[in-house]
């Protein structure tokens, strides 16, 4: 270790306000949301998505100095490092449970309140194939490229893992531009009944989720460029792939059963 020697393999956390800060950030953002949603305020959204910014850089700073240059991060603390994403991937998981138990539950039991069949009378629908379609292959794509950035990386080949990391930020940025372009072209409203409700609820989190993926990703580019990650030390970019690679599963539920599946329901009219 560069700055201090321990006598043990477990990293004890030096006190840190980020936890707080994080809490507070998250609380502007979600209600800030609500009250854009809800056309009460709009100024408290930016000013909450500054905060989680601002709150993930300082946090991620520490963790990569821990890592990086403390030396903090042995062996026995990684292994509980992984553990712990993938308890919060498990939990991110049951997230996205609760739309998808929501859509289904108005999609296979529709109650006489939106017609008594899915998807609701005078609902258009996106084609599938069209933009929904593009996304799939732009997110599939990126697990693929993310994969040969690890595989780079396990390599000792930063340049390839520069190169296929580049690729991946950009795929992600592509798949955010499109859905936005997809939401501006919505033939339906987030207020229009149960249809939008769950579509803007599932896909919209799914694509902040893309975004947050992004970033994370960046970040790994950036510290490839700091020659952070080791072929043996590179958790973070582990972190990183494996929250990726679950952006890319729940996406393809997303495409099979919001798009696709809705739009071959007999009476489904398609935008």
């Amino acid at each position: 270790m560069t700055t201090h020697e321990a006598s043990h393999d477990y990293h004890m956390v030096d006190p840190s306000p980020w936890p707080a800060l994080a809490m507070v950030s998250v609380f502007l953002l979600a209600s800030g949301l609500v009250m854009f949603m809800h056309d009460v305020t709009a100024w408290v959204l930016p000013i909450g998505f500054i905060a989680v910014l601002y709150t993930m850089f300082v946090w991620f700073r520490d963790v990569v100095n821990e890592a990086t240059h403390q030396g903090d991060h042995t062996a026995v603390v990684q292994i509980g490092l992984r553990y712990g994403m993938a308890l919060f991937i498990a939990s991110e998981v049951m997230f996205f449970v609760a739309w998808f138990w929501a859509f289904f539950n108005a999609a296979i039991y529709p109650t006489p309140q939106i017609g008594g069949h899915w998807p609701p009378e005078g609902i258009e629908l996106f084609n599938p194939f069209g933009v929904p379609l593009i996304n799939t292959v732009i997110l599939l794509s990126s697990g693929v490229t993310v994969t040969l950035a690890h595989h780079a990386l396990r390599k000792g080949d930063n340049k390839g893992l520069i190169m296929w990391l580049w690729v991946t930020v950009a795929l992600g940025i592509a798949f955010t531009g499109f859905q936005a372009f997809e939401y501006m072209e919505a033939p339906f409203t987030f207020t229009g009944g149960i249809y939008g409700t769950t579509f803007f609820m599932a896909t919209g989190f799914h694509g902040a989720h893309v975004i947050i993926g992004t970033i994370f990703l960046a970040v790994c580019l950036f510290r490839s460029y700091k020659g952070h990650f080791t072929p043996d030390h590179h958790f973070g970019f582990e972190a990183a792939a494996w929250y990726w690679h679950f952006v890319d599963v729940v996406w393809l539920f997303l495409f099979t059963f919001v798009y696709w599946w809705t739009s071959v329901q007999p009476g489904a009219v398609v935008h």
